[in-house]
């Protein structure tokens, strides 16, 4: 019986040893999911646009680039099929990321080239000026409206790639539908800002400004542990809607409402970056906490309704 157990034995322990690890496993799974319901989190932060087979899910940080490329263009004034193209155009370029790196000395969202004339690499990294750069050429191509998308953008570009761009309009055309506010709460973001550094109004302020002009500055601020505000409450901005409308909005898109989708779905994208928790508009409301990451009718009257946009930052 011997010669025939000793095989036996080792294939018991291997046995034993790879229930063990299973059970170790699955023990680790379920600590996993335990601990994520405790704490509410939802894992890494997402954004989406869409539903269905056609959907986009994109990171924050191309979110936030995407959200900064869309206020530029229709705060010049240009309209949605603008915005479609210059967004169609940074994912082909940049995937929607700020890179230092590129062809030779390309930079930036839309790798544009110093050596070319395009500015320096320190404006070029910078998404409003080379969004802005971008859109100036955009409007010396004339008819680029009714142009082919790939040949709109090409005629800017200058690509070696000319057909490239084609290939991203179903996703730009998503984004641009939800960033310039024409879809309602389209635009959906998980964002882990529940612990760390506070959010800064003067920032988030900065980059309104940067991003949309002087009209779109805050009204108000409550909150926060600044001077003559209570420290017990998170800060809160008060944007206001009409006020931002008229002279350099985007052609079609005058209306408060879809004016207000703009500046709500912006708060939105750049949450994850300026420390965003809650963002209010009409009788829907965002909370960075909350697992989908989208849009919900609220529990009561919220404040300034469809004259404004509230956003509260992490404290």
């Amino acid at each position: 019986m011997g010669p025939v157990s000793e095989p036996i034995r080792p294939r018991r322990r291997g046995r034993l040893a790879r229930s063990a690890a299973a059970f170790a496993a699955l023990l680790g799974l379920a600590s996993y999911v335990a601990f994520h319901q405790m704490t509410g989190s939802t894992g890494a932060p997402r954004c989406s646009v869409g539903s269905g087979d056609n959907r986009y899910e994109f990171t924050p940080e191309q979110a936030s680039n995407a959200a900064t490329i869309s206020a530029v263009g229709t705060t010049r004034g240009l309209p949605e099929r603008a915005v479609t193209i210059a967004l169609a155009t940074a994912l082909q370029e940049s995937a929607l990321r700020n890179i230092e790196h590129g062809d030779r000395d390309s930079l930036g969202l839309f790798q544009q080239r110093p050596s070319q004339g395009w500015g320096t690499p320190e404006q070029i990294m910078d998404p409003v000026y080379s969004a802005g750069k971008f859109y100036a050429g955009l409007e010396k191509v004339p008819g680029y409206s009714r142009m082919p998308l790939t040949v709109a953008a090409q005629k800017v570009q200058r690509s070696g790639f000319p057909q490239a761009y084609a290939k991203h309009e179903p996703d730009a055309t998503l984004l641009s539908a939800a960033l310039t506010g024409r879809s309602p709460a389209a635009l959906t973001c998980t964002a882990s800002v529940a612990k760390g550094r506070p959010g800064d109004p003067e920032q988030v302020r900065e980059e309104l400004v940067r991003a949309f002009g002087e009209k779109a500055a805050p009204k108000a601020v409550t909150g926060g542990p600044s001077a003559g505000r209570s420290a017990s409450e998170p800060p809160v901005l008060v944007v206001p809607v009409r006020a931002a409308t008229g002279a350099g909005s985007a052609p079609g898109a005058g209306s408060d409402e879809r004016r207000g989708w703009e500046l709500a779905q912006w708060a939105v994208a750049r949450a994850d970056a300026l420390r965003v928790t809650e963002v209010s508009f009409g009788d829907r409301v965002w909370r960075a906490g909350e697992a989908g990451g989208g849009w919900s009718k609220s529990s009561g009257t919220v404040a300034g309704g469809g004259d404004s946009v509230r956003m509260r930052l992490a404290q």
